[in-house]
């Protein structure tokens, strides 16, 4: 339960963040945001985020920075200075070591790609590498790559609905062996961005017996990701049964509305991880009751 209240605080901060990454966001600040000392929001955050709360602001600001060196015609060291960056030196340096060459080149080689019409967004006839696409009318929904909107790096996936009769829902998956994480407690976690989710999406993993029974399931419609939502870190965590053979995962998207994911992960946690699956059993009474109809509450 504590876990859960801190990930809850946690991207609460996430969307501060997003909403202030021109702005000096220094630790007190964020801290005092969080409503925690900064000992403890520092091991909070890196705990859920996997990084510190400095590494994790500076990624952004690059990132936000790539599209702005291949959208505007703003200097080099403007852009440094409006994300926060000391100097011009400092910024080239962090960008260099995210995109492997100066912001100057990228700007170049980026732009010819874009003035060539070559796609912004890979249709879902070329879906991401590794995954597949699937789910109840999927013929619904597309997916594939988009090198605009992204978390870090140069490329996001999307999953969207064709307009807004879109049916049933479609996912973004990947099966995998369950042999190496048995008996582990697994987390399957990433950043998710939304616009104009109508109905629900989320994060999903199912462990598998060889007999098809499903060991254990969540699919976060306990708290689903809903509207319009800057990136935020959203997660599943399970433990897999020695006995179980696959492990199942991805996003999924259920009527109309437009997701991205990016920086997606799948790691072994500690038992200091508590399990999202839902247990069922929670829910229920512990004897038969009103068997005769007469209780009217």
């Amino acid at each position: 339960m504590v876990y859960k209240e801190h990930e809850k605080t946690i991207q609460e901060t996430l969307n501060f963040i997003e909403q202030h990454l021109t702005d000096k966001l220094q630790l007190p600040l964020l801290a005092g945001y969080a409503g925690y000392s900064r000992f403890h929001f520092h091991r909070v955050f890196r705990k859920i985020i996997g990084k510190s709360v400095v590494d994790y602001i500076r990624e952004r600001r690059i990132s936000q920075a790539s599209r702005d060196l291949i959208a505007t015609d703003y200097r080099v060291i403007d852009i440094a200075l409006h994300y926060q960056f000391g100097s011009e030196e400092s910024f080239i340096r962090a960008f260099k070591k995210v995109y492997g060459m100066a912001p100057g080149r990228y700007r170049k080689l980026l732009r010819k790609i874009f003035d060539k019409g070559e796609s912004i967004m890979v249709k879902d006839s070329n879906i991401p590498s590794g995954w597949i696409m699937t789910g109840e009318s999927p013929y619904d929904y597309e997916t594939g790559l988009d090198s605009r909107i992204v978390h870090s790096g140069n490329y996001s996936a999307y999953l969207n609905s064709k307009d807004e009769k879109a049916r049933g829902f479609a996912t973004l998956m990947q099966q995998i062996k369950s042999d190496r994480y048995q008996g582990e407690r697994l987390r399957f976690s990433g950043f998710v961005k939304s616009i104009d989710v109508e109905g629900t999406a989320g994060l999903w993993m199912r462990i598998d017996h060889s007999s098809g029974e499903v060991l254990a399931f969540d699919n976060m419609m306990n708290r689903p990701i809903k509207g319009t939502n800057e990136w935020n870190y959203y997660s599943v965590v399970m433990d897999v049964p020695v006995k179980s053979e696959v492990i199942a995962f991805g996003i999924l998207l259920n009527g109309t509305g437009h997701i991205w994911m990016d920086e997606l992960s799948f790691e072994i946690v500690d038992e200091s991880i508590p399990v999202t699956v839902q247990k069922t059993s929670e829910d229920l009474s512990d004897k038969p009751v009103n068997l005769n109809f007469e209780s009217i509450d």
